[in-house]
């Protein structure tokens, strides 16, 4: 059955904020230590470090994508296609130009400053902030940095729009929808989820600009993610079978898990070489979904509640992400210096960038409607007292 009443999901809203949570504290806060090339590291840097990052890059953002996936769904119940198109360039191209310009530079100004590409003040290095693209030798980070999730959101969001828009508003469209939702009802119908990432994923050139990887995954893997969590929240019966299967999905997803780490990282088993990337990364879409569905049902089982945590939490969630690179950034650039043991240096990151991260949020963000807009959030309504003498008068009059 489609689902057509309108009402608030807060599983989403929960899962949203702990997926952006576990982006900062486990990955990003992490990313001085692993392995694999990044804006600033740790001079010592740990193979256990990479296998962290690649479990977690195999499960963040493709939740990310399937929670705003599921809330274009919500969205497009209650909101005009001209007012939702008007909210994507509020909520997300606002922050991303207005960090693209600002806060992002302090990623590449430091980068350079490590390697020794630069020396000097952030304002002496601005100017040569535009002096090329970053990946390809310069330094504009034209996706953004971590933005680059705010840009392919963007892009993706207006794309679906109208196909979204045809399976709400039209009945073959409702019935098309309502079939997918079914089929993937079924209890074993899983491994069609993953079916489509295998099959693009092992067929885009390593060459080709698809192939980037951004937290994890290819450009054109996203989509993907994106169009399921709508297609996931369509349909109660699909919902059902998610709850119900929560426990068998979270086995598979250990028991993949660890075959997909051992193929990536074997070192005893030269046999499996000539296989180990085609593999790999069949296995690493069905971790995904193993752990997507797991997390999805345990959210949907135990989630569906609010507080005024989550009421705080939920308002706060961009925000957070939107600063939390910079900061670890800029925090991480001096600490990974000090002689002190690694572990006490990641402590100190995650505990001092989340305080900060949050204080900049709560008194440099939150409260002025200039930074909310730049922020992409709501703005305030007005002080009562700048309200005009009719305004109240008519709230007045609703009490009586």
């Amino acid at each position: 059955m489609v689902v057509q009443a309108v009402q608030r999901r807060y599983d989403l809203d929960w899962l949203r904020g702990f997926a952006v949570f576990a982006i900062f504290a486990l990955h990003h806060a992490t990313r001085f230590f692993d392995t694999d090339d990044w804006f600033i590291k740790n001079a010592t840097t740990y193979l256990p470090m990479q296998i962290w990052l690649e479990f977690c890059t195999s499960w963040g953002m493709p939740l990310v994508l399937i929670i705003s996936g599921a809330s274009a769904f919500l969205a497009l119940e209650k909101t005009r296609p001209g007012k939702y198109v008007g909210g994507l360039f509020l909520r997300l191209l606002v922050p991303l130009i207005v960090g693209m310009f600002t806060h992002v530079a302090v990623h590449v100004y430091l980068e350079n400053l490590q390697e020794g590409k630069f020396s000097g003040s952030f304002f002496a290095f601005y100017p040569h902030y535009f002096e090329g693209m970053y990946g390809f030798g310069g330094n504009f980070a034209w996706m953004g940095s971590h933005l680059w999730y705010l840009e392919l959101l963007f892009i993706v969001s207006l794309i679906y729009l109208p196909m979204f828009l045809w399976f709400k508003r039209t009945a073959v469209g409702q019935r098309v929808l309502q079939g997918m939702g079914d089929l993937l009802a079924n209890p074993f119908a899983a491994p069609l989820l993953a079916l489509p990432a295998i099959l693009l994923i092992l067929n885009l050139n390593e060459a080709d600009a698809g192939n980037t990887s951004l937290g994890g995954w290819s450009l054109f893997i996203y989509p993907l993610f994106y169009f399921a969590g709508f297609v996931i929240l369509s349909n109660e019966r699909l919902q059902k079978n998610i709850i119900w299967m929560r426990w068998i999905h979270l086995a598979m997803g250990l028991i993949l898990s660890t075959a997909y780490l051992f193929v990536e990282f074997q070192t005893v088993v030269p046999s499996l070489f000539p296989v180990a990337d085609p593999l790999g990364k069949t296995l690493d879409c069905f971790v995904v979904w193993s752990w997507l569905l797991a997390v999805l049902g345990f959210g949907m089982k135990h989630l569906n509640f609010t507080n005024p945590f989550l009421k705080y939490a939920n308002e706060a969630t961009l925000p957070f992400y939107i600063q939390h690179q910079t900061v670890v950034i800029s925090l991480g650039f001096f600490v990974v210096q000090w002689a002190i043991p690694d572990l006490l240096k990641y402590v100190i990151i995650l505990v001092v960038s989340f305080v900060a991260i949050m204080g900049l949020y709560e008194f440099g963000v939150r409260r002025f409607n200039l930074m909310r807009f730049l922020f992409g959030m709501k703005l305030l309504a007005k002080p009562v007292g700048l309200r005009s003498k009719e305004t109240q008068f008519k709230e007045v009059a609703r009490t009586m």
